[in-house]
C-alpha cells in the first residue's frame, strides 16, 4: 500500500505527533492545509449537533483556530487530536481525538465522520485503532465517552468495541446554546474484553479450562525487578507484566521459562538458577490462570525486548506504580517484602 503520510499535501510539511494506520486509513497531526475541508465536512447541521463543542453555522476562522489548537494541546501533552484520512488519496474524512485528565490516567474520548464518508465503517476503524494506540502506548487506565442519547450510530461504535455504559445525564451543546440535551456516558478499562474475545464460560466449565503459564522474577545486582510492557495488538496492551508465556506441550514449568526468555528477551539460562517463589491463581472470564513464579538473578546476555515490548527495571518500592495484570498485582507485596 502507497505510504502517502510523510508529505500529505505538496509543500506541507505534516506536524510532529504519531501516525497511527489501519488498512483503509491514516490517523495524523491536523495541519494548516486541512482547514478548508475540515470545515466543509463539519459545517453540517447533522456532524454539529452530534458534537459537543461544535456550533452551527461553524465558522472557517473557528477551523482554523481548532487545529492551531490541536497543536498546542499535543504539545503541552493535554490531548491528542487525529485528522482521519484515506490511506490511499490521503483524503480527509473526519476526526478523533482524546482529551487526557490532569493526571493523565483517564482521556475522554471523540470522534466525527464527514456526512459524504458514513456507512462505511470508518468511524469504527479509527475509534478502535486509537483505543488500541492509547492502552498500548500512554499511561491511562480508562476511556470515557459523552455521546447524545439520540446518536445511534456513536453508540453503536462504542458498544461495538466493548465500551460499557456507565451513566447518563444532560450536557449543553454549542449547536443548540441555553439547552440541555440528554447523553450518555461510557467507560473503556485496559482490560476489558475485547470484541474477539470468547463468550465467558459458565462457572461449572471454568475448573477445566485452567492455563497454565510461567513467569519470572529477574532480578539485577542493584535488587531491581524486570518488567515487559504488553505491546500494541496484544490482549491488555500497556500493562506490564513479568516475563514469560505458556507452556508447550511436555514442557517443565522450568524448559518452559528458559525459552520464553529467550524468546522474549534473548537471554540464556539454566533451569537450575530458577527459584521456585510463588504462585498467582486469577479467574478471568473464560479461563482460570495458574501461573508459577520464579526468582532468577543469573542469566547470560543483555535483556531486550524481542517482540517490540519496552522493558523497565524497576525497586521493588517502586513496583505498584506500573499497572499490571489482575493476576500479577497480588505479587508486588510479596515481591516487595523479600527483596
Amino acid at each position: 500500500m502507497p505510504d502517502l503520510f510523510d508529505s500529505p499535501m505538496p509543500g506541507i510539511t505534516l506536524p510532529p505527533g504519531p501516525v497511527l494506520r489501519t488498512s483503509r486509513l491514516a490517523l495524523r497531526p491536523l495541519h494548516g492545509g486541512d482547514v478548508v475541508s475540515f470545515h466543509r465536512l463539519i459545517n453540517d447541521w447533522d456532524i454539529c449537533r452530534r458534537v459537543p463543542d461544535a456550533p452551527f453555522p461553524y465558522p472557517e476562522t473557528q477551523a482554523r483556530d481548532w487545529i492551531e489548537a490541536a497543536a498546542a494541546d499535543r504539545e503541552a501533552r493535554r490531548a491528542e487530536q487525529f485528522a482521519v484520512a484515506e490511506a490511499i488519496g490521503g483524503m480527509l474524512v473526519g476526526c478523533v481525538g482524546l482529551k487526557f485528565s490532569k493526571d493523565r490516567k483517564s482521556a475522554e474520548l471523540g470522534y466525527w465522520i464527514g456526512r459524504p464518508h458514513w456507512r462505511r465503517g470508518y468511524a469504527l476503524e479509527a475509534v478502535r485503532r486509537v483505543a488500541e494506540w492509547a492502552f498500548a502506548a500512554l499511561p491511562i487506565a480508562q476511556l470515557t465517552a459523552v455521546v447524545a442519547a439520540d446518536n445511534d450510530a456513536s453508540l453503536a461504535v462504542l458498544r461495538h468495541l466493548r465500551f460499557a455504559q456507565t451513566g447518563k445525564g444532560h450536557r449543553v451543546f454549542s449547536c443548540r446554546p441555553g439547552q440541555k440535551l440528554a447523553v450518555k456516558h461510557f467507560t473503556l478499562t485496559r482490560e476489558a474484553e475485547p470484541e474477539s474475545a470468547p463468550a465467558p464460560l459458565p462457572a461449572a466449565e471454568r475448573a477445566s479450562s485452567t492455563l497454565l503459564v510461567v513467569a519470572a522474577a529477574l532480578i539485577d545486582g542493584q535488587g531491581r525487578v524486570l518488567l515487559a510492557r504488553r505491546p500494541e495488538g496484544k490482549k491488555m496492551a500497556g500493562l506490564w507484566e513479568f516475563p514469560g508465556g505458556k507452556l508447550e506441550p511436555g514442557e517443565t514449568p522450568e524448559a518452559a521459562l528458559a525459552r520464553e526468555l529467550r524468546e522474549e528477551l534473548g537471554l540464556e539460562t539454566d533451569p537450575k538458577d530458577f527459584a521456585p517463589f510463588v504462585f498467582a491463581s486469577h479467574a478471568y472470564d473464560s479461563f482460570h490462570l495458574l501461573m508459577p513464579v520464579f526468582l532468577c538473578r543469573r542469566w547470560r546476555g543483555e535483556p531486550r525486548g524481542r517482540e517490540g515490548q519496552k522493558l523497565a527495571w524497576v525497586s521493588p518500592e517502586d513496583l505498584a506504580e506500573y499497572p499490571m495484570p489482575a493476576a500479577d498485582r497480588p505479587l508486588i507485596p510479596m515481591l516487595r517484602d523479600f527483596l
